[in-house]
């Protein structure tokens, strides 16, 4: 049980570590607290007894340990109210109506990459409430084509497909046997349909049947594939002290590449937290890197559903990722009247 004093130590030890990056001597704390430095030594050494504070080999000040930040974020910290310039910044984005919504949300990550330097990531998919309203083809030349998956919700998603020397007129007959065997199939139902229904007899109906098969299957797995991962701000971590050692910049960048980006999803949905609640995961929490905390949380709205994710070192400005990431929230559940 800590007594107040240490509780203000440790909290202050915390805040000046994340803002300079540098350990904090007892001198520092007793400027503050105005209290002699036997005292707040004392308190030191007790915070370190309880594995709340460690040593640095380079310095006689203290800095927070994983076991530190974690009481910090759970029992002292105050979220801070966003300042004027970045609820300015984010309100621009979500009050853009040419944005559709999964825009914002990722417009807005990005957004927080800049002002922290963090990385963001945007993981979701389509809801799986969704089902298939309508596709259509919009040619752009002889080669190419944009197809466009309309859902129930109003979502709307399109791909360009490169299919040369096939008829305009055959695409159109798949676009109707599509539309008239598997419109009102849930979302993440049609790909299955598309090769147990559609695929037996398109034969019947076109002539490069094959090629049109595989160009409609690919468009609608990639709609349904529950990967759909969105990184913005990789290289802004390399701004932190925490990873500026070369081996350990390559670690990191190879785990966040898009090569890797499938693995990393199923690593941090380890969690499987299901409220839409905000989470933070420190150092070996993350089953990230032992060096990063990943903030996170749920987002689901008529027409998707996913998390937003802020992840960053352990020296990270907690309360105020925090209160971005809700504002965030607050806005995306704001906006899904946009498709009803």
């Amino acid at each position: 049980m800590l007594t107040d004093r240490q509780k203000e130590i440790l909290k202050m030890i915390v805040q000046e570590y994340i803002n300079s990056a540098r350990p904090v001597s007892s001198n520092e704390i007793c400027d503050k607290l105005n209290c002699s430095s036997a005292t707040v030594r004392n308190d030191m050494a007790a915070l370190e007894e309880l594995d709340l504070l460690e040593k640095t080999h380079t310095s006689s000040g203290r800095i927070p340990s994983e076991e530190g930040y974690r009481y910090y974020v759970d029992h002292l910290m105050e979220l801070k109210k966003m300042n004027g310039e970045d609820m300015l910044k984010l309100q621009i984005i979500f009050n853009n109506n040419q944005l559709q919504l999964s825009d914002c949300v990722s417009e807005s990550l990005k957004l927080i990459s800049e002002i922290t330097n963090y990385a963001s990531m945007k993981l979701g998919n389509t809801s799986h409430d969704n089902t298939l309203k309508e596709i259509n083809v919009v040619p752009i030349n002889d080669e190419n084509l944009t197809v466009i998956i309309v859902t129930n919700t109003g979502y709307v998603e399109h791909k360009t497909v490169y299919l040369p020397n096939v008829k305009l007129d055959d695409v159109k007959k798949t676009v109707d046997l599509i539309n008239n065997m598997i419109v009102g199939t849930p979302i993440d139902e049609v790909s299955k349909k598309l090769e147990f229904e559609i695929k037996p007899i398109i034969a019947n109906y076109v002539d490069e049947h094959e090629r049109l098969y595989n160009a409609f299957y690919s468009v609608f797995n990639n709609f349904t594939n529950p990967s759909n991962i969105n990184i913005m701000g990789r290289s802004k971590l390399l701004k932190h002290k925490e990873f500026s050692n070369i081996d350990k910049v390559t670690e990191l960048l190879n785990k966040l590449d898009d090569d890797n980006m499938q693995e990393l999803a199923k690593t941090i949905d380890v969690h499987e937290v299901d409220d839409n609640n905000i989470h933070i995961y420190i150092g070996k929490e993350n089953n990230i890197d032992d060096d990063m905390t990943v903030i996170e949380t749920n987002y689901k709205t008529g027409t998707e559903e996913g998390k937003l994710m802020i992840m960053g070192p352990k020296r990270m400005d907690y309360d105020r990722v925090v209160s971005l990431l809700e504002y965030i929230k607050e806005n995306i559940e704001d906006k899904e009247n946009w498709y009803g």
